[in-house]
């Protein structure tokens, strides 16, 4: 896969989930946060991070920069995505499929984020895992990578797309 280059996008993020995380030690308990957070540029480019860190402003920042490394490319097709496909990551299964225009994006709060800034305006979506947001959002991305174009299957096939579509 190749390397997406951040800096060349504008990148909008959101934060998808903030998780207070609690150790307990001989003085009390200590208090950490992680933040789960999506950057796509609503063209097809999306990213999620994990970012750990003492205050929240902190954890946010260092999600962004981890969503940041790890980009890929979504194929769209006019409004939606090429054909169906399930990604999984962990437990958590998501099911996306697309749709005709004017239907919106029909899916719950982590996986609208990632279809959101991924520039997604009409699909259908199941979850079938779990429904941590961790897996939902990695569950959706992969997903989301698996997609290819007829133009791609063409020629990776050696093919005209008139006979991949038949």
């Amino acid at each position: 896969m190749q390397r997406i280059d951040a800096n060349s996008l504008d990148l909008k993020e959101k934060v998808v989930n903030i998780g207070r995380v609690t150790k307990v030690v001989k003085g009390g308990r200590n208090f950490r946060f992680s933040a789960l957070v999506v950057v796509g540029d609503e063209n097809g480019h999306i990213g999620s991070g994990i970012g750990k860190a003492a205050e929240i402003p902190d954890a946010i920042r260092k999600g962004i920069e981890d969503a940041k490394k790890n980009l890929i490319k979504v194929p769209l097709v006019e409004t939606t995505i090429p054909h169906e496909s399930t990604g999984e990551y962990g437990a958590g299964r998501v099911l996306l499929m697309p749709a005709s225009e004017g239907t919106g994006v029909i899916a719950g709060g982590p996986v609208r984020a990632v279809l959101e800034l991924a520039g997604i305006h009409d699909i259908r979506t199941k979850s079938l895992g779990s429904n941590n947001p961790i897996n939902m959002v990695n569950a959706t991305i992969n997903g989301l990578s698996q997609l290819r174009t007829a133009e791609e299957v063409a020629k990776l096939r050696g093919k005209t797309v008139e006979e991949i579509l038949g």
